[in-house]
C-alpha cells in the first residue's frame, strides 16, 4: 500500500479509536457506574435498616516464615468481613484546626469531617469522609480468633471525651482489657490533622490494624482510586478499586494509602518499615483493603484529609507520592510544581492555568509549527494526488513511486501531521492528570461565574466554548482526509467532547479551551504564511 493509503488509513484508524473510547465512557457511565453507585445506597439502607451489631471477623493465626517475619496473616478475604458501624458510638472528639475526628467505641477513626470553609459538598455542608458502612481506620484484628470476637464486643475506655488540638499537640489514651491481654492506643494529635500513634499489647499477643477503606467523596471513572504504598527502594504499587482478585503481601513498604480523587487515609513511618497484607473487600468488589502488621507494638504516624501538595509536603516531601498521576508522572509532577510557582506570584489558579496553558503551547510551538506546515503541505499537493491516484490506479506500485517523487519534490511528507502530534500526548496527558487530581483547584474561583474549579462550571459556558474554538480550529485546519464518511465523522468530534466536557472540572475545561485558543492562533498564522507565499508565486 502507498504511503499516502497508510496515511489515510492511519487517520481512520485513529478517529475509530477516538469514537470507541468515547463510546466506551458513556456506556460505563451509564451501564456500570450509574447501576453500582444505586446497589451500594440498596445496600446501605438495607444495612441501616437491620441496625446490624459489629461481629467479630474471623482473623486466622499469624504464618511466619524462617525469619519470624509474617507471610500471610489472613487464610482469605473472608476474614475482612466488616459490618455496618452506623450505631457505634463516638467516645471521643478530636478537633483540629483543619478537621473534626471522632473515635467509636472500638478504638476506630469513625469519621472526619472537614472544616476549612472550602471543603463543602453540593448542598453546602462540610464535607464527611467516610460512609456508615467501610471498613474504619485503626481497626485492630488480632490473630488469636478468640480474643478477636471479644474484643469487638468490649468497648474501649478513653482518657478524654473531647479535645481541642486547634493550636498544640495533644494526646489521647484508649485501652481495652481482654482477657489474656491489654490493648492500649496512644495518640497525638496535631494542628494540621496528622496524628502519631502508639499500639502495644499484654502477653505478647499479635494483632494486625488497618489504615481503613479510602474516603469515598469522590471515586468516578475520570480519576484512579484505590490503594497505593511506597516501598523501601522507592517504587510505587498502585492497586485500583476492582481490581484485586487474591491476596498481595507487602513488605517494606514506607507508607499506605487508600484514596479516591481528592483525598486520602494514609498510614507511614519512614524509620521504620511496614509490613502490610493487602486483599479484596467481603463484599466480592475486588477493591483493596489493607492491614498492617503490628506484632505486638507498633509506631507509625497517619493523616486522614485532602491531598494537598503543600500538606503533605510538610509532613514528608515523600508523602507527595500519595498523589497518583498514572503513566505519566515524570511529566506531571514538575507540570504541577511549575503550576504552584506560577501561582505563588499570580495568586489566582484560574489565571494560573491560562498561564501555564500559554507557555506550554510556546515550549511546543516548533512541534506544532512542523505538523501544521505538513499538513498545508499536503492540502496543496491534494489535487496532484487525486491525479496520480486516477492515473495509476491499475498499477499500485508506480502510484506509491510518483507519490513519493511529489513528496520529495515539495518537501512533504505524510507522517509530518501525526508524528508532532503524537510527540504531544504525554504532555497532555501530564497537565489533564495534574488538573483532574488537584485538590487545591477545590473552591478556588475564576472569573464571575465560576466558583470553584474543580466542579464543573455550572452555566457551562467553558465546555460550550470549548467546542465553539474545538469546531473553529477544525474549520481553519487543512484537512487531508479524501473519504466522505470520515470527514462527518472527524467533524462531529466537536459535539461529542463539548458533552464530556460538560461534566469535567471546570479547571480542565479551561486549560482544553485556552489551547485551542492558542492553536487557533497558530492555525491562522500558518496559513496566512501559505497564503503569501501562493500570492508570491502567482
Amino acid at each position: 500500500m502507498n504511503n499516502m493509503n497508510q496515511n489515510n488509513g492511519m487517520q481512520k484508524r485513529m478517529l475509530i479509536m477516538t469514537l470507541v473510547v468515547f463510546v466506551f465512557f458513556i456506556a460505563y457511565e451509564y451501564l456500570v457506574l450509574k447501576p453500582q453507585q444505586e446497589a451500594k445506597a440498596a445496600l446501605v439502607k438495607q444495612e441501616q435498616e437491620q441496625k446490624q451489631n459489629n461481629v467479630a471477623p474471623d482473623v486466622k493465626t499469624v504464618v511466619t516464615d524462617a525469619n519470624g517475619n509474617a507471610a500471610n496473616a489472613f487464610n482469605s478475604a473472608d476474614t475482612l468481613s466488616s459490618k455496618s458501624i452506623g450505631n457505634v458510638q463516638t467516645v471521643s472528639t478530636i478537633k483540629t484546626a483543619k478537621s473534626i475526628i471522632e473515635i467509636d467505641t472500638l478504638g476506630r477513626i469513625a469519621q472526619v469531617t472537614l472544616v476549612e470553609e472550602k471543603y463543602k459538598d453540593e448542598n453546602g455542608n462540610q464535607i464527611k469522609l467516610f460512609e456508615a458502612n467501610q471498613l474504619r481506620p485503626l481497626e485492630v484484628r488480632f490473630a488469636d480468633v478468640n480474643i478477636n470476637e471479644e474484643a469487638f464486643k468490649v468497648s474501649l475506655v478513653v482518657n478524654s471525651s473531647n479535645i481541642d488540638a486547634t493550636t498544640s499537640a495533644q494526646e489521647l489514651v484508649l485501652t481495652q482489657t481482654l482477657n489474656g491481654t491489654v490493648l492500649t492506643k496512644k495518640l497525638t494529635f496535631y494542628p494540621d490533622g496528622h496524628y502519631d500513634l502508639k499500639v502495644s499489647t499484654t502477653n505478647e499477643k499479635e494483632f494486625f490494624i488497618t489504615n481503613g477503606f479510602r474516603p469515598n467523596v469522590l471515586a468516578d471513572m475520570y480519576a484512579v482510586h484505590g490503594f497505593i504504598s511506597k516501598l523501601n527502594d522507592n517504587t510505587l504499587k498502585t492497586i485500583e478499586d476492582g481490581k484485586l482478585d487474591k491476596n498481595h503481601d507487602i513488605v517494606g513498604a514506607k507508607f499506605i494509602s487508600s484514596f479516591d480523587r481528592y483525598y486520602t487515609t494514609v498510614i507511614y513511618n519512614f524509620e521504620k518499615s511496614l509490613s502490610v497484607s493487602v486483599m479484596p473487600d467481603p463484599n466480592g468488589k475486588e477493591n483493596p483493603q489493607a492491614f498492617i502488621h503490628g506484632g505486638n507494638n507498633i509506631t507509625f504516624s497517619g493523616f486522614i484529609g485532602p491531598k494537598n501538595h503543600k500538606d503533605l509536603s510538610a509532613l514528608n516531601p515523600e508523602l507527595i507520592d500519595v498523589i497518583d498521576y498514572g503513566w505519566f508522572t515524570f511529566i506531571a509532577k514538575p507540570m504541577f510544581l511549575l503550576l504552584q510557582f506560577i501561582q505563588g506570584y499570580v495568586g489566582n489558579w484560574g489565571w494560573t492555568i491560562v498561564i501555564l496553558t500559554v507557555l506550554i503551547k510556546l515550549v511546543l510551538f516548533p512541534l506544532s509549527f512542523k505538523g501544521m506546515v505538513s499538513m498545508q503541505k499536503l492540502k496543496d499537493l491534494a489535487p496532484k494526488m487525486k491525479e496520480i491516484q486516477a492515473k495509476y490506479k491499475d498499477d499500485k506500485q508506480k502510484q506509491s513511486m510518483h507519490m513519493m517523487e511529489l513528496y520529495k519534490k515539495h518537501g512533504a511528507n505524510p507522517m509530518g501531521g501525526c508524528l508532532p502530534l503524537i510527540l504531544q500526548i504525554p504532555v497532555f496527558f501530564a497537565i489533564y492528570r495534574v488538573l483532574l487530581n488537584a485538590i487545591e483547584l477545590k473552591g478556588a474561583p475564576w472569573m464571575f461565574w465560576v466558583h470553584d474549579l474543580a466542579e464543573m462550571d455550572p452555566y457551562f459556558v467553558l465546555p460550550i466554548l470549548m467546542g465553539a474554538t474545538m469546531f473553529l480550529q477544525q474549520k481553519i485546519t487543512p484537512n487531508t482526509m479524501q473519504d466522505e464518511m470520515q470527514k462527518k465523522i472527524f467533524q462531529f468530534l466537536p459535539v461529542i467532547f463539548t458533552f464530556f466536557f460538560l461534566w469535567f472540572p471546570a479547571g480542565l475545561t479551561l486549560y482544553w479551551f485556552i489551547n485551542n485558543l492558542f492553536t487557533i492562533g497558530q492555525q491562522y498564522y500558518i496559513n496566512s504564511v501559505f497564503e503569501r507565499k501562493r500570492a508570491e508565486k502567482n
